[in-house]
Order: C-alpha cells, then sequence, then structure tokens
C-alpha cells in the first residue's frame, strides 16, 4: 500500500458509475447471447422463469426498437440473477458445438483419405477392431464410382456416417438417421 492512499478496504468502497455501467453492459450482452440460443437450449440454461419469458419475448419480437428495449429489459432482469450458471451453460455449449466439428471434421479427412488411397483401410482396422471391411471396401468402391459418374454421392454419405458410427462405438450405422446431415456431409 502506498503512504498517500487511505486505509480502507476496496472491496467496501461502491463501484464507480462506470464499472457498474461495464457490468451493466455485459449483463446486456449475456442476455443477447441467451436470446440467441435455440428454444430447446434455452430450456437447459439455469435461469428464473421471468428471465427465461422476458427472452423468449425477445425472440419473438423483429422491430428493432421494441427489441432494444426488450433487450435492455433482459438486462435489467439479469442483474438479479447469478449470471455465472447461465455462463457456463453459455460456454459449454460453445465448446461442445467445437468438439462437434472439430471431430465432424476429423471423419470428413478419414473418409477423403480412404478414397483416395485403400492403405488407409488398415489404419481403420487398426483403430476400430470391430469394423466390417468388407462393407468398407464396397462402399469405397461405390463412392469413387458415384464421382466417376458425376451420381449423387450416396454411397460417399454412407462411407462418412459408417466411419460416424465406429467413432461412436456402435459399429453399425443407421441408414436412414441423420438425413439433414447429409448437406454438411461432403
Amino acid at each position: 500500500m502506498h503512504p498517500n492512499e487511505p486505509d480502507t478496504d476496496t472491496a467496501e468502497l461502491p463501484a464507480s458509475k462506470t464499472r457498474r455501467k461495464k457490468e451493466m453492459l455485459e449483463l446486456q450482452a449475456l442476455g443477447e447471447a441467451l436470446v440467441a440460443l435455440s428454444s430447446e437450449r434455452l430450456l437447459r440454461v439455469p435461469m428464473p422463469d421471468a428471465l427465461r419469458d422476458a427472452v423468449l419475448e425477445a425472440q419473438r419480437i423483429r422491430q428493432h426498437g421494441a427489441r432494444r428495449r426488450q433487450l435492455q429489459y433482459v438486462g435489467r432482469l439479469m442483474r438479479d440473477v447469478d449470471p455465472e450458471p447461465i455462463r457456463r451453460a453459455l460456454d459449454e455449449f460453445a465448446g461442445r458445438s467445437r468438439e462437434q466439428v472439430a471431430r465432424q471434421h476429423r471423419i470428413e479427412d478419414l473418409r477423403d483419405r480412404l478414397l483416395a488411397d485403400e492403405s488407409v483401410m488398415q489404419q481403420v482396422a487398426e483403430q476400430w477392431p470391430s469394423a466390417d471391411l468388407q462393407q468398407l471396401r464396397v462402399l469405397r468402391r461405390n463412392a469413387l464410382k458415384e464421382q466417376q459418374l458425376g451420381k449423387a454421392p450416396k454411397a460417399y454419405r454412407q462411407l462418412f456416417r459408417l466411419l460416424r458410427a465406429l467413432d461412436d462405438g456402435a459399429g453399425r450405422p443407421d441408414w436412414h438417421e441423420g438425413q439433414e446431415e447429409d448437406d454438411h456431409e461432403g
């Protein structure tokens, strides 16, 4: 401590107006992040019902001025709530999403390497001893044929699903599952 400083604990001093404003803006930004969530994820975030209702209302509002006022209201409600559980939930959603994207890219890369070089099949067999190599070879051959003929990439997608199922530990994929994911698979 410096000799010119008063002998008081800084924790007892009231927060400056600038600091309070910064905290309120952070809470409002956290509220905006809540508004951006899907309704499914929003239900998994721990928060009081009044705050959840205000967030749902903000999601429904389309007019800029009204939406801005509703976001300010969400920020005001956030002042009475411990923001840490909400921050943790948002961080978890962001982290899980990054992990899923990284996993999808890893599986896509494996599929592309498998199509480019059949010797990658041995790596797949070593990594997943339960893998049906005959089925993998058939899908590889069909995917290559589809590419040559310019056909729809049905086997290409099935190969992705099989590799994803192996990565999940399931061993066999559900061929009818994940049709909406086909746009992301290649």
